[in-house]
């Protein structure tokens, strides 16, 4: 009976994903929302870790009554489109970070919402983002890692964030090796160039994504929070320096889509132009026989060649000359 007790989860809002306490040496403790703060008031107690997605106005309430949250943190998590960013409220902090999914080929983005106190730790998703139960799971078969406090939680999310960009940037990388294939073909596809933008333009939403959090990520490594050891900003550093990475790739990927869009402008240009030489060849071909054509074709009575025996003969081969001397001037020149 008691193992039966041990892995029955307590009944939770909806958007509750988990509300979980961590104890000193790190073993899980499903609670619930009003057993929050009996928890929390135990220094010698662990943390609480809450998960949610999209909450109601109630739930919030209800964790800012438990957790004594800033109104303006509150009032940011509610609503969710700010800017990546880190802003201390006493003994706290809230950390708002960006995450990315790809869904049919396009990048949908969404936001998560952290706040971390001394025991606590709340994270807020809205929009598109991936589960962090593989982040519990994680930090959970750790739990010599987890008596380190919300702060290693924290690490975990952002360094699962920061990793979810990684294969983005690679299947949008291959995609882009595909479309440089097909702008070298002999046939030119407006879908080619419209999807060549397609991704610059979500690249560069995904960088307004990437570059901002360097830095909440570099506040993370000097800061003095006592929030934060020195052993986890350890951590922080090591996500800060995927991060580094992934906003370079993503600049060198953009780099390369300007040059292919560039390329393929002036493939196009060029392929215009080498139709108009080969039109205006063309079109100096048939001029010349218009043009003598024309002449005998003058209601003239008097012209001393009709009334010659070979004249007719001696018309059509200055005509076929005349052909033959563009045709090889113009094929010297590659116009033909």
């Amino acid at each position: 009976m008691r193992g039966m007790e041990a892995i029955t989860k307590p009944a939770l809002p909806a958007c509750v994903i988990n509300c979980v306490h961590y104890d000193k040496q790190g073993a899980r403790h499903d609670i619930t929302l009003d057993a929050i703060s009996d928890v929390v008031a135990n220094e010698d107690n662990g943390f609480v870790w809450v998960g949610l997605y999209e909450p109601s106005e109630e739930i919030l309430e209800k964790l800012q009554e438990e957790f004594g949250l800033h109104d303006l943190a509150v009032e940011d998590a509610r609503n969710a489109h700010q800017r990546p960013k880190l802003e201390a409220y006493g003994n706290s902090i809230f950390v708002v970070m960006h995450t990315a999914q790809v869904v049919h080929e396009k990048i949908l983005f969404g936001e998560t919402h952290a706040f971390v106190g001394p025991r606590y730790l709340i994270t807020v998703r809205h929009g598109a983002s991936l589960s962090y139960a593989p982040v519990r799971e994680r930090v959970e078969r750790e739990p010599e890692l987890l008596v380190l406090g919300p702060a290693y939680g924290l690490y975990a999310v952002l360094d699962f964030i920061v990793d979810n960009y990684r294969p983005i940037i690679d299947e949008f990388r291959q995609t882009a090796d595909s479309l440089e294939q097909a702008i070298f073909a002999d046939t030119y596809r407006r879908q080619t160039v419209i999807r060549l933008y397609e991704l610059k333009r979500e690249l560069t939403q995904m960088r307004l994504a990437v570059a901002p959090l360097q830095d909440v990520l570099a506040q993370f490594t000097r800061t003095q929070s006592a929030l934060l050891s020195e052993e986890v900003r350890l951590y922080f550093r090591d996500v800060h320096d995927h991060a580094l990475r992934v906003n370079e790739s993503i600049d060198t990927l953009r780099e390369m889509l300007t040059t292919a869009l560039t390329v393929n402008l002036s493939l196009v240009t060029l392929g215009q132009g080498e139709v108009l030489k080969r039109l205006g060849a063309w079109a100096a071909l048939l001029a010349a026989p218009t043009l003598i054509a024309s002449w005998y074709g003058m209601n003239f009575q008097h012209m001393p060649e009709l009334n010659t025996r070979y004249g007719y003969w001696v018309l059509i081969a200055v005509v076929a000359l005349a052909c033959g001397l563009l045709y090889r001037l113009f094929k010297r020149a590659k116009w033909l």
